[in-house]
C-alpha cells in the first residue's frame, strides 16, 4: 500500500533505474554543489530563475550529504517554488507538512520496504537499524509509523 511520497520516489526509481539521490538530481536537471555551511546545517534547497539547487554542507559525512541530499530531492520535486525559510520567517504558514513530505520522500528512497523487512528482521529495532544504516532514528521511525499505518 502507497501513500504519495512513497509513490513518488518509487517512481522515480523505476523510471531512472537508480534510488541514488545524486544522480536522480542530475536526470531532473536540479543542480546539487557543496558550500561551506554553519555546522548546523546539513543542507537546503533553493529555486532561482528557474533553476534549482541543492545546497549540500561540504563539511558533512558523505552519509549526511545522501540524506540530506534525499530530503532535499524530496522539496525540489514536490514543493518546487516554496522557500521554507521565507515562510518560516514572514507567514503564519507552518512549514511542518512540507517537512515531513520530504522527509517521508527520503526515507523511501533511502529504504524501501524490501530493504526494510530485511533490517526490521536482523536487526529487530529502530535503534540498531540506524546504528547499522546510519539513518536517523526520526526518519526510521516514519517508516515504521507509514508501515504500521500509524502515520496518516
Amino acid at each position: 500500500m502507497g501513500y504519495f511520497e512513497k509513490d513518488l520516489a518509487n517512481n522515480l526509481v523505476k523510471k531512472h533505474k537508480t534510488n541514488n539521490p545524486y544522480e536522480l538530481a542530475y536526470f531532473l536537471n536540479i543542480n546539487v554543489v557543496e558550500w561551506d555551511l554553519h555546522p548546523d546545517i546539513l543542507g537546503f534547497y533553493k529555486y532561482e530563475q528557474n533553476n534549482k539547487w541543492i545546497i549540500l554542507n561540504a563539511n558533512a559525512s558523505e552519509k549526511e550529504k545522501e540524506i540530506t541530499c534525499c530530503h532535499e530531492l524530496g522539496h525540489a520535486i514536490m514543493h518546487t517554488r516554496d522557500n521554507t525559510p521565507h515562510l518560516r520567517r514572514n507567514t503564519f504558514f507552518s512549514v511542518g507538512k512540507l517537512e515531513q513530505q520530504a522527509n517521508l520522500f527520503a526515507i523511501e528512497l533511502l529504504m524501501p520496504d524490501e530493504y526494510w523487512h530485511v533490517y526490521a528482521k536482523e536487526f529487530k529495532t529502530i535503534d540498531a537499524i540506524a546504528h547499522h544504516t546510519k539513518i536517523p532514528e526520526d526518519l526510521l521511525l516514519l517508516k515504521y509509523q507509514k508501515i504500521k499505518g500509524c502515520l496518516i
